[in-house]
């Protein structure tokens, strides 16, 4: 058994905290930051409530694909597949390019050496030990991870002046619209993102008893609140002791690394190393999602899983390259949040077992739908059908002065529902001409036979020695399409 509670916490981190949650605390206050914590942190508690149902359905399975091509069929979980690809690619250049932005930043020199190091590194053990290696080096990461903070955080309060003429001319402690928006529109985009991490997929279903995934998502959420609070609250700081926006004025992005230009260099030091911690422990799990979704969803592990390793090396190559020109970390986590925004909700229709006639057409179409919605609204926003489609990439950000970004992830989820409806229309009407023409009976709202299959009930082991119970519902035909 790989571990009995799943670290959720440590995949859930990167060093791109270290740019996005004080740019938030720079740009919407301390509301922004309190919105933007929960809204990263309260998410896990879903594979709490769905990781149970989702193992039942499917014991066998050990990322959410699995179980889509069992609801849904191949063409389905090969597209679901593939977004969760695209969304482990963007991660680990938000991951290499935040890792060679903050070497730059804190010590002036070039950041490829630390990139190709910590590519190499992660690369030969994950190769050796596998998702196993893995779920270990995040033990050890974390626990430095919250010794680091904890220095860290002693010697902010001890070396930190803050100006009180600052706070209130700063206006961070008021709230603004783009607080306000933030709350639907973070909760929306994390959440559904959330269900594209292979890496919390995995220690869900390694979770060794329902119990054990409850008390470890808790407690991730606990931690992953505080830990980001605290990153983000450096930006608050820098802006109320004077670090910034400095002369020139600087992107709230660097916030953090404006303020340690304030402390002794022994706090860099620290610095680097929970930087290089939580960097690892990001990418080990990327690289691992990724050989896994590659192995077991698009070539059913029929494949030498040494080409797979092979193919995800070749792949870190492009990704070090896109890392190092340096874009926007937080564009690149809103551009994979407005896909999963698009996908996600359609998707989940199916773990209702009332739901039975909801069909893997309606999906791709609903989340292929929801993207297109998203042009169709900034074209009818920005009356400019170019400016709609640069809207998708979210290039203003998501800290325009206008209703754009919120729009945008209101189009995503709500199009994809209607876009998904409308398949489902479309699917029925031609199944139902169809069975007229060749004279058969209309079947397409039989609810598909189901059987009792040995399972694990709620709270009891995983482990394949212990005595199987019954009670588990599984699908006894293959998931249809169309």
């Amino acid at each position: 058994m790989l571990t009995s509670r799943p670290n959720v916490s440590r995949t859930a981190l990167g060093s791109g905290i270290l740019f996005s949650y004080p740019e938030i605390s720079t740009i919407a206050g301390v509301q922004g930051l309190v919105i933007y914590a929960l809204s990263s942190s309260l998410p896990l508690m879903v594979f709490a409530f769905l990781g149970p149902i989702i193992r039942r359905k499917c014991p066998d399975g050990f990322v959410l694909t699995e179980w889509t091509r069992q609801r849904y069929g191949v063409v389905t979980a090969i597209y679901l597949s593939s977004l969760t690809l695209i969304t482990l690619f963007l991660y680990m250049v938000a991951e290499l390019s935040a890792l060679q932005q903050i070497i730059n930043a804190l010590t002036g020199l070039n950041g490829l050496p630390a990139v190709i190091v910590q590519c190499t590194v992660t690369t030969i053990y994950t190769s050796l030990g596998g998702f196993r290696i893995s779920i270990i080096t995040d033990n050890v990461q974390g626990a430095m991870v919250v010794c680091l903070i904890i220095v860290g955080v002693v010697a902010v309060g001890v070396e930190t002046h803050i100006d009180p003429s600052l706070v209130e001319a700063s206006g961070l402690l008021s709230s603004t619209l783009l607080g306000w928006q933030l709350i639907y529109i973070l909760p929306v985009a994390v959440l559904t993102n959330d269900f594209f991490i292979s890496g919390f997929w995995m220690r869900t279903f390694a979770s060794k008893t329902d119990r054990d995934l409850i008390v470890g998502t808790s407690i991730a959420t606990v931690v992953v609140t505080c830990i980001l609070t605290l990153v983000g609250a450096t930006g608050l700081l820098a802006a109320w002791t004077g670090a910034w926006p400095g002369d020139p004025p600087q992107e709230g992005s660097i916030a953090f690394f404006l303020l340690l230009e304030r402390l002794p260099a022994w706090v860099v030091g620290i610095v680097l190393v929970m930087t290089v911690s939580l960097s690892t422990a990001a990418f080990d799990s990327l690289q691992s999602a990724m050989v896994s979704t590659g192995s077991n969803d698009l070539f059913r592990n029929k494949l030498n899983f040494w080409w797979i390793r092979l193919a995800v090396i070749l792949i870190i190559f492009p990704v070090v390259v896109v890392a190092l020109k340096s874009p926007s970390v937080l564009q690149i986590f809103l551009i994979s949040d407005l896909v999963s925004a698009s996908s996600i909700p359609v998707l989940v229709i199916g773990l209702n077992s009332n739901c039975y006639w909801w069909r893997g057409f309606e999906v791709v179409i609903g989340g292929l739908g929801g993207l297109l919605t998203v042009f169709i609204f900034g074209t009818i926003y920005y009356r400019n059908a170019l400016y709609g489609a640069k809207l998708i990439l979210l290039e203003n950000g998501l800290y325009a002065d206008d209703w754009s970004a919120f729009g945008a992830f209101v189009a995503a989820p709500v199009g994809g529902l209607l876009w998904g409806l409308g398949a489902f229309a479309l699917r029925i009407g031609c199944q139902w001409m169809l069975a007229k023409f060749r004279g058969r009976r209309f079947d397409s709202f039989d609810r598909p036979s189901y059987v009792a299959t040995s399972s694990i009930r709620p709270g009891t082991s995983l482990d394949n020695e212990q005595a199987p119970v019954t009670g588990l519902e599984t699908l006894s035909t293959k998931g249809k399409f169309f």
